[in-house]
């Protein structure tokens, strides 16, 4: 495949993923509104946590910061 088309394809690839993107963030905002959920205006702190992990030592929350964290807390009964 010579550069030229290979150049072509990265170019309508980049364009395809753009546009996709757009499409995504629409359907979020759908999806959001349908199930009726507020977006928060500005991220809410959080407490400060701090949990063992799974040797027993300490991990803070703040460690995280900036980071997607799911906590998932459950038990037997």
């Amino acid at each position: 495949m010579n550069r030229r088309r290979l150049a072509g394809l990265v170019v309508a690839l980049l364009l395809w993923l753009g546009g996709g993107l757009g499409a995504a963030t629409a359907l979020e905002d759908a999806l959001f509104e349908a199930l009726h959920l507020v977006r928060f205006a500005e991220t809410p702190a959080l407490p400060e946590l701090s949990l063992p992990d799974l040797e027993g030592q300490p991990v803070a929350l703040q460690r995280f910061h900036g980071k997607v964290v799911l906590l998932n807390f459950w038990t037997t009964w």
